[in-house]
């Protein structure tokens, strides 16, 4: 007498929707993935002949200022006394930091000069000054 061998169940996963369901996760996050830029002061930068680009945004503080005395950091409206702890924070978390300055072109040379002072407290001396092609 033979005895059949009893057929075991098998534990596979389907996989022929798995593109489908993929791609609906893709185009999903995609879609709902905000990049953030920020937007600062209304400034209207000084012209210039030749620019060079920054190498990376990654490592960038964003420092605006304009006509009115007004300076924003990273979108946050502060006072000139606020700077120094601010940059000195930001540049410990990161040393290859880069402080970029939009200053409007109608601003006067003394409230650069004091940002320039600020920075100079918090041992952040790297900077960029952002301006439009001529």
């Amino acid at each position: 007498m033979q005895f059949a061998k009893k057929s075991k169940p098998t534990s596979s996963i389907p996989t022929a929707s798995l593109p489908d369901i993929i791609f609906m996760l893709l185009i999903f996050f995609m879609v709902v993935t905000v990049f953030k830029e920020f937007n600062g002061l209304p400034v209207l930068t000084p012209a210039a002949r030749t620019t060079e680009k920054l190498e990376s945004k990654r490592h960038v503080a964003y420092l605006w200022a304009d006509e009115m005395g007004r300076v924003s950091i990273d979108d946050k409206i502060v006072s000139l006394d606020e700077v120094e702890p601010i940059m000195a924070e930001k540049f410990a978390n990161d040393r290859r930091l880069i402080i970029s300055m939009k200053i409007d072109q109608d601003v006067e040379m003394g409230l650069v000069t004091d940002i320039q002072e600020e920075f100079r407290d918090a041992y952040t001396l790297r900077i960029s000054y952002a301006t439009r092609i001529k």
